[in-house]
């Protein structure tokens, strides 16, 4: 089943120990990968940068660490949706405004919605919010969660 993957799995691949709760959820996630293509908002790779910068300034994992991520990230089965822009103005901002999320939080959850595929995600905000919504969770079970 194709699905909606957040950044908040998608970088416990690179940094493991900042969540270890989630690896498991993380690890199964990558490996649907391998049958079920994910689509991420434009938004995706600006959230990875900025959250791989911040790791590596805080000597978290090193510059090659992530250099070797991100060509693994770049091979994986995973698409970039083009209307996320379109939709920040109206539909993310209102679901921003109705379960408190960040934008780019709202842009997986409209995505989501949009698609009507289930959402990968660690983060405890916007999984309730998705379940909020009556998107489903990806995979079976997600109670890892990070805050």
């Amino acid at each position: 089943m194709n699905f909606v993957l957040d950044a908040s799995v998608a970088l416990l691949w690179l940094a493991p120990q900042t969540n270890p709760a989630g690896i498991e959820y993380a690890t199964s996630t990558l490996g649907a990968l391998k049958q079920s293509p994910a689509v991420v908002p434009s938004l995706f790779a600006l959230e990875i940068s900025n959250v791989v910068a911040k790791l590596e300034s805080k000597a978290v994992v090193t510059e090659a660490d992530s250099q070797r991520y991100i060509a693994v990230l770049e091979r994986l089965n995973i698409s970039v949706d083009q209307a996320t822009a379109a939709q920040a103005l109206g539909d993310t901002l209102n679901l921003a405004r109705r379960y408190k999320l960040s934008s780019y939080d709202a842009a997986y959850l409209e995505l989501s919605l949009r698609t009507g595929l289930p959402l990968a995600t660690l983060d405890a905000d916007l999984e309730k919010a998705t379940t909020a919504a009556g998107v489903s969770i990806f995979g079976a079970q997600n109670s890892n969660q990070s805050t």
